[in-house]
């Protein structure tokens, strides 16, 4: 049995409630599976909006957004299901075979409007997961300022 090398990244919870901003670390476990990811936020109790921003190991990024109707996804790259467990998850949810391992093409899945209620429209953050120049983190930075809390998440990523 080979050893599995750990996942490097950051799992962040982001909440606005009465029209603040606050973010907090999620447990390390949620970057190596969805329902680990979905359980912690599960756990935030908010009357606002609520998701969560996972770099995963400087290849990919997921935002999870729980609901009662089950949680709304977006995965950065596809590919990623190839080598990693939580993106093999997304997909799963979603119901999307993964690519094929010839395909090194770089793609997203899942909901690109999940944070549009929030102000950052689907083809803004088409934009974003475009930009294949950048590491998921600097990506999730252009999340957080066009929403509106990057200095929360800056800071929560100090603390990391």
């Amino acid at each position: 049995m080979a050893v599995q090398e750990p996942i490097t990244g950051f799992a962040v919870a982001v909440v606005r409630e009465d029209g603040r901003w606050r973010c907090s670390s999620l447990d390390p476990g949620a970057l190596g599976e969805l329902d680990a990811a979905i359980t912690e936020l599960g756990k935030l109790r908010s009357t606002g909006a609520a998701f969560g921003l996972l770099a995963v190991d400087d290849e990919f990024f997921v935002i999870v957004r729980p609901s009662p109707r089950g949680p709304s996804l977006l995965l950065s790259d596809a590919a990623a299901a190839l080598d990693y467990d939580i993106a093999a998850d997304v997909l799963d949810v979603l119901r999307v075979d993964p690519p094929d391992e010839d395909d090194d093409a770089v793609w997203p899945e899942g909901d690109l409007e999940i944070l549009s209620d929030l102000g950052l429209p689907g083809a803004e953050l088409q934009v974003i997961v475009a930009e294949v120049d950048l590491y998921p983190d600097e990506q999730l930075q252009m999340v957080a300022q066009r929403c509106g809390f990057a200095a929360e998440f800056t800071k929560i990523l100090d603390e990391i």
